[in-house]
């Protein structure tokens, strides 16, 4: 059973991770320095400071917490049978850090038998670092909520890239953003910390690893938002397992449910 004690306790642990992560990352932020293409078609890239942050968490974890798992973005899996365990993105945005631009994070979740129960988003360069469980969520120490947005028309909504949705999942973007207000792209993790902050209201994305989601389910539902996958189950129910559904929906104001599934419906 997760306690409030020990979550407390593990909250500790994660700014610790973060903190070390930060002074990795901010080494190579806004500096000259290779980077390296995952892929043989496309563009991925991954920097020094992807690797480094990561090695740095994992370095904590190995010492202090030895019988806790590990999934991360850069190292891949250890121990990830465990009931604890913790799933890296050291630099999730790494297009955006390679191009000066302060929206990508380190995000830190810890999972209890596959169901993620605290995440962090920390954005070391401005110096925001989001905190969420079910003891709510933080922004740098002072609690935070979502916004009320009781219909779609006059909602932000945001997503990383248009591009980055195929075929149908193209409509269904568009389609969403024909019924909102305003959308804004090129946020990547930091647009779901702004929606637990309560100043955007949708998020929506596809192709998601578990390392790219556990730590903003925490975060999103601990500032009183919803986290969904586009049918509408629960995100983050297995952040063990490699099938995890990679479609996120993100909600600040739970009244927008019956509009937004009954676009998704289908998906």
């Amino acid at each position: 059973m997760i306690t409030d004690d020990f979550l407390r306790e593990m909250t500790a642990v994660a700014n610790r991770l973060a903190d070390a992560a930060a002074k990795v990352t901010l080494t190579y932020f806004r500096q000259s320095g290779d980077v390296t293409n995952k892929l043989d078609q496309g563009f991925d890239p991954v920097t020094e400071g992807d690797k480094g942050a990561e090695k740095a968490i994992r370095a904590i974890l190995d010492s202090d917490l030895p019988h806790h798992g590990i999934i991360g973005e850069e190292f891949g899996r250890k121990n990830d049978q465990a009931d604890l365990v913790w799933t890296l993105d050291p630099i999730d945005g790494t297009r955006a850090f390679i191009s000066g631009l302060p929206t990508w994070g380190t995000l830190i979740a810890l999972s209890y038998k596959g169901v993620p129960i605290l995440g962090v988003i920390d954005q070391p360069y401005i110096k925001e670092r989001f905190v969420g469980s079910s003891l709510g969520s933080t922004l740098n120490g002072v609690p935070i909520t979502t916004r009320k947005c009781s219909n779609l028309s006059h909602a932000t909504i945001s997503t990383t890239a248009p591009e980055l949705f195929v075929g149908s999942e193209r409509e269904l973007w568009e389609s969403l953003q024909e019924k909102t207000q305003l959308t804004r792209y090129g946020l990547d993790c930091y647009a779901y910390a702004i929606l637990s902050a309560g100043h955007i209201d949708v998020v929506m994305e596809t192709g998601l690893q578990i390392y790219d989601m556990a730590a903003l389910i925490p975060v999103i539902r601990g500032a009183g938002g919803v986290a969904t996958n586009w049918s509408g189950s629960e995100a983050g129910e297995n952040c063990n397992s490699e099938q995890e559904n990679g479609r996120l929906l993100a909600y600040g104001d739970p009244a927008l449910k019956t509009e937004l599934l009954t676009l998704t419906k289908g998906y």
